[in-house]
């Protein structure tokens, strides 16, 4: 079957990139010739005209703190395993309380520098102070919130077991209750932060009732224990290890009291997911600008690469993908923030940003041949960090919540 080798579509968005070829310099605006609209490859769909003053206003300090503080520092970060400080908002406490979509284009900007920093916020806002917020009494959002707002306190999350990674119903972590102290005891992994971490949120099965209820561990508790897991290819901007429990005592007011069943991690894990949707198309962006100015300036045969249709379309391909995504997790974060996102919808939106940002990584890096496995033009780190949040807190082949509604959990 006869194909072009370029669709029409393609050619249009890439019309701005042939302009620039023409000029010798890097263009990002097309004048139609049968309108006056402008083309903008960095905002294919306009989605900065849906945006409230107060979104762009969050948009550009992220930006311009992810750019100025956490990028100059990434490449030593990957390299040496450390991790930057990320802080958390949720409403009160000390909290800057923006909406679901302001989240979403803060968690865009850090991970535009890298998944290891997302992920590290993720944690310490989705994954920590959410379910403290959402599930915990007065005493215990004052206690921990303000200080883990302001980082004077880390936390991490632990549901995944050795054992049980998509199969959190399945845990063996377990609490009993003694002489008015809960005994905790198993072990979690894969957990990010642990090593680091002040606050932990614990998910464990309470042997009276079997029911998974959720509890907050401090650091220092006798028997608690955070190894270090070495040896990571991927998001080694941040620190990730286990949690050993062996007859921990933890007080009964540590207990979550306003929540038991999987609908507990899963609220949890819904938010977390919601941001990564957002935060995987910024590493996304970032990888097709790095890879759209290498094919302007790489020449080869006599002319820059970008002549070359199979860098076009691959550009074009990239171009497509990322604008959607990004309209899809607008509706989301508006829907969220009106109280009607429901779980598919979370995970219809990580599995798809998550694949197709891995894609777009992949083919991005082709772009630049050989010299994209060279950590100076960072897109094979994103790449690598990818194939991890394709994987992390809800596989694309698994879903969790794609296929078992929320109110169907026990």
């Amino acid at each position: 079957m006869f194909k072009l080798p370029l669709s029409y579509l393609s050619l249009r968005c890439l019309s701005s990139l042939k302009s620039s070829l023409a000029r010798n310099t890097p263009g990002r605006r097309y004048m139609a010739s049968s309108t006056s609209a402008l083309y903008n490859w960095e905002d294919p769909l306009s989605l900065e005209t849906q945006l409230t003053e107060e979104e762009k206003a969050i948009r550009e300090t992220a930006r311009e703190y992810c750019q100025q503080k956490l990028f100059p520092r990434v490449l030593k970060a990957y390299r040496n395993e450390e991790i930057g400080l990320l802080g958390a908002a949720i409403k009160g406490y000390g909290c800057a309380g923006v909406s679901s979509v302001g989240y979403g284009l803060i968690a865009r900007e850090v991970e535009r520098v890298d998944s290891g920093y997302r992920s590290a916020m993720s944690v310490q806002s989705s994954l920590v102070m959410h379910p403290i917020d959402t599930f915990g009494t007065e005493a215990q959002k004052e206690k921990y919130l303000h200080k883990l707002a302001k980082g004077e306190l880390v936390g991490c999350f632990g549901l995944t077991e050795p054992d049980h990674g998509s199969d959190p119903g399945g845990i063996t972590t377990t609490a009993h209750k003694e002489n008015g102290v809960y005994i905790l005891n198993g072990s979690k992994t894969w957990i990010t932060n642990s090593p680091i971490a002040d606050v932990f949120i614990v998910w464990a099965k309470t042997k009276v009732d079997n029911k998974i209820r959720g509890f907050i561990l401090e650091k220092g508790m006798k028997g608690l224990w955070t190894p270090i897991i070495k040896g990571k290819l991927s998001l080694r901007a941040s620190i990730t290890g286990m949690i050993m429990m062996d007859n921990v005592e933890v007080p009964e007011e540590n207990l979550l009291p306003n929540v038991h069943g999987l609908k507990g991690p899963f609220g949890c894990l819904n938010s977390a997911r919601y941001g990564i949707a957002w935060g995987v198309l910024g590493a996304a962006e970032f990888c097709l600008a790095q890879a759209r100015e290498y094919a302007l300036n790489r020449r080869q045969f006599g002319v820059p690469i970008a002549k070359f249709q199979l860098i076009q379309q691959k550009l074009a391909d990239a171009n497509t993908e990322i604008a959607i995504g990004l309209q899809a997790v607008l509706q989301v974060g508006r829907l969220k923030d009106q109280g009607k996102a429901v779980p598919e919808m979370i995970s219809l939106i990580k599995r798809n940003s998550c694949g197709k940002a891995l894609d777009i990584a992949r083919s991005m890096r082709d772009i630049l041949g050989g010299n994209g496995i060279n950590d100076e033009y960072h897109i094979m780190r994103h790449e690598q960090n990818l194939c991890t949040t394709n994987t992390y807190e809800g596989r694309a082949i698994t879903g969790l919540q794609a296929f078992t509604a929320t109110h169907e959990i026990n």
